[in-house]
């Protein structure tokens, strides 16, 4: 069954959630979408029976676009300039005000609408990579911009092969990224990676998407969206506590000082030892060590079970 709210159509797959966004006729970001993917993350994270979220685009060509540039126009001729520092400032201030009750709704109707709906779009943003699912980007035409940031943020980036785009242009408009991309390209392709892509600003195919590191894998059109959903529901199928802890360590952790990465890892291990999926699958590990008089993670036919559920036990 297929659920339709906003610009986003989400259909159940057995454990994972096919999420195929559309906003005619050019695909571009917004908040509408903006605010479907924040409650596609809600429910991903309570819904027990969800292991992973596959996002695709409905256009034909194109995953999501860059945000709507004459409404940045628009507010950047009504807003006086500012500096960087006061910016972040004025940033840090709605990132406050935003934890008041009733304080969006105001917001958005106040001459500090920008400032909020970046708020918003890294808060969502973040909120997949917090998520105790997979998130897996069906990348199925061209994703530029703020298209671009969405599939950063996601766990796996799967693209289409043919004559799409893939990347920042926004330096060719005279700023900077502004939804995340310099902060995950840094991480995902270090600082002379990141520096290529964004300080370029030309298009990647995804053949050299994949050869930079930017997507993880290319496949035909017609195998895209299967590949994907099969590869979601694979990696959803491993227990969710120790999803979400594995997310949290290598997303929040690994930004962190050496010492306090290693001391937040070892938080979400900890936390996590003591859950339902973790003693049940460490007693089933017991059980067939002495079953095998081996240790199951090197018996290959049990092994071999096991990547299939997704756990020991």
């Amino acid at each position: 069954m297929i659920h339709t709210t906003g610009g986003i159509a989400v259909e159940k797959r057995d454990n994972v959630l096919v999420a195929t966004i559309s906003n005619p006729p050019l695909a571009l970001m917004d908040l509408t979408i903006v605010e479907e993917i924040g409650r596609l993350a809600d429910r991903a994270s309570r819904d027990a029976s969800v292991g992973a979220v596959v996002l695709t685009g409905a256009h034909p060509d194109r995953f999501v676009a860059h945000y709507d540039v004459a409404e940045l126009l628009a507010n950047a001729r009504s807003s006086p300039r500012v500096r960087p520092r006061t910016a972040r400032t004025a940033l840090s201030v709605v990132a406050g005000l935003r934890k008041l009750p009733g304080a969006d709704f105001l917001l958005q109707r106040s001459p500090a609408v920008g400032l909020w709906f970046v708020e918003r779009f890294h808060q969502v943003l973040l909120s997949i990579e917090s998520c105790p699912a997979v998130w897996v980007a069906a990348i199925n035409g061209s994703a530029m911009g703020g298209g671009s940031e969405l599939a950063l943020a996601c766990d796996l980036r799967i693209a289409s092969s043919g004559d799409h785009a893939i990347g920042q242009p926004e330096i060719m408009l005279g700023f900077p990224p502004g939804g995340g991309a310099t902060q995950r390209l840094r991480r995902l392709l270090g600082t002379a990676g990141a520096l290529q892509v964004v300080l370029d600003g030309r298009p990647l195919t995804p053949a050299q998407a994949l050869n930079l590191g930017v997507v993880d894998h290319v496949v035909d059109a017609e195998s895209l969206l299967t590949f994907a959903v099969e590869e979601a529901a694979r990696l959803g199928a491993r227990p969710k506590t120790a999803i979400g802890a594995t997310k949290r360590a290598i997303y929040q952790g690994a930004s962190r000082p050496l010492e306090r990465g290693l001391r937040f890892e070892a938080s979400e291990f900890l936390a996590a030892l003591g859950t339902h999926d973790a003693l049940e699958a460490m007693e089933a590990y017991v059980h067939l060590t002495r079953e095998l008089g081996e240790l199951p993670a090197y018996h290959t036919d049990t092994v071999a079970t096991a990547f299939a559920r997704g756990r020991f036990c």
